[in-house]
């Protein structure tokens, strides 16, 4: 198959203009050769700026809410064709939106970035926000549309609700979307009104149902607690453990697939996530030791989460049923995380991450998850209705 950095790179129409750049260490192509790259090699383009989403261009800051400076140690090409280091803005520092000085002298804004499917997900909505300043500022954006690592067909979760919209989820959008980074471009676009003139490069030869596996695209870590199409398999439920005080597996080499805390037994919790017999999936007890972030340097029980059938798992409905399991083996243990959360002060940590204050209420009601996820039917259908214009690319 074939990027749409590939497909724009070699279509040459880039020829004459000053570009802005947000990428990061994974926009590369199917030939591992870097966007940026690809622009020096061309002497009719000028790279007038780079800038780079939370953990940075080069994905070196492993934790949330750790900004990255901005900096000039990228080479860039420069109107009379010699090369130069130029700016390196950080869209992760004390704003999150470039500024008119950050894209002045440019002819176009180039938005490279690698998305996973799940809403809160920050680099789409820096996508969101360059959208937004181009807008402002009169300035065309080309997003390089590259695939969904989990599959574009399934959509899974709650939408997002009014009033609890963050930099993990600024629209209405559930838990898993089931769209391509191109596909959420001209969404936030067109129907949630930004209004930017904006073109996607579609990809060649990509279909819905492929998971990244499917592609032979090189697998290329998203973020730095993203090491494998197995962590953003799970992360559209099991990235609802930072807002709780149980480990989400951070700090080990399976964040995302391993879960537990301290006062965990791993036996007894893989036993009862068993007893459940959600689709798709198995639990195996075990014992980690985080390195860094929640519980670091101290040994969790708890059960890694193995995949048996993609077709059936449902992420989400196994990322709450792995809470609502802990919360009932020992509620005075169990905490959901306390703000500030992703540069929200006020609100819960959990509440962002689900949308909405109702996930949260439902489980420390003791609802069954069962009937919690039928809740989300509605929210499902009614989204992918809202989608369906939207969608670039053929089953």
């Amino acid at each position: 198959m074939k990027l749409g950095s590939n497909i724009l790179v070699e279509s040459k129409r880039l020829s004459g203009t000053q570009v802005g750049l947000l990428c990061n260490h994974a926009s590369v192509d199917e030939n591992f050769r870097h966007i940026a790259d690809r622009l020096l090699l061309d002497e009719n383009i000028t790279l007038g700026a780079v800038f780079g989403p939370q953990h940075g261009v080069n994905a070196t800051v492993q934790d949330n809410m750790i900004e990255t400076p901005h900096g000039h140690n990228n080479v860039h090409r420069t109107p009379d064709g010699l090369l130069r280091q130029g700016p390196v803005y950080s869209l992760y520092s004390e704003t999150r939106e470039p500024t008119a000085e950050m894209l002045h002298g440019l002819d176009v804004l180039i938005i490279d970035l690698q998305d996973v499917g799940t809403r809160v997900y920050t680099y789409i909505y820096t996508m969101a926000n360059c959208l937004r300043a181009c807008q402002r500022h009169k300035i065309p954006v080309i997003v390089c549309d590259r695939p969904n690592p989990i599959g574009g067909v399934k959509i899974e979760g709650e939408t997002l609700l009014p009033g609890f919209e963050s930099f993990v989820g600024q629209f209405p959008i559930p838990m898993r979307h089931g769209m391509t980074i191109g596909e959420l471009a001209t969404l936030f676009n067109n129907h949630f009104g930004i209004d930017a003139k904006l073109e996607v490069i579609s990809m060649q030869g990509w279909h819905r149902a492929n998971y990244w596996d499917a592609t032979g695209l090189p697998w290329i870590m998203p973020s730095p607690n993203m090491p494998t199409l197995d962590s953003a398999i799970m992360y559209p439920g099991t990235v609802l453990f930072e807002g709780t005080m149980l480990s989400e597996g951070r700090g080990t080499t399976r964040p995302f697939e391993l879960v537990g805390a301290p006062w965990i037994e791993a036996e007894r919790f893989a036993a009862a996530m068993n007893a459940l017999t959600l689709p798709g999936v198995q639990f195996r007890p075990t014992a980690f030791l985080p390195t860094f972030q929640k519980h670091a340097q101290a040994t969790c029980g708890g059960c890694q989460i193995h995949v048996v059938d993609r077709k059936l798992f449902r992420p989400v409905l196994t990322g709450v049923a792995l809470i609502s399991v802990l919360r009932q083996f020992d509620k005075e243990k169990f905490t959901w995380k306390q703000p500030p959360y992703e540069y929200e002060h006020n609100k819960t940590p959990f509440d962002i991450l689900s949308g909405s204050d109702r996930l949260r209420r439902q489980i420390e009601d003791g609802q069954s998850v069962i009937d919690i996820a039928a809740n989300w039917k509605s929210d499902e259908t009614a989204f992918n209705k809202v989608r369906k214009p939207f969608l670039l690319y053929k089953n």
